[in-house]
């Protein structure tokens, strides 16, 4: 049990990978994966990660009111 890694496995889970995923999406799932761990890793060392920026947002103009109110 603890020969799990062996070359011959490894290219085994390659071809299976190949077959159920094709190759043009490997590098997107490997790249997800990717960064789903360094945002794990990350996370357990407590480090904050820079707020992203905030595109601004320009505030509507506000309608005045020009009529007077009568009592």
């Amino acid at each position: 049990m603890g020969d799990l890694l062996q070359p011959t496995h490894l290219m085994i889970i390659a071809v299976v990978l190949i077959v159920l995923f094709g190759g043009r999406k490997l590098p997107e799932l490997g790249k997800g994966l990717g960064e789903g761990l360094k945002g794990f890793r990350d996370g357990l060392k407590g480090e904050p990660t820079p707020p992203a920026p905030q595109a601004q947002q320009t505030a509507a103009p506000q309608p005045t009111n020009t009529e007077t109110k009568q009592s």
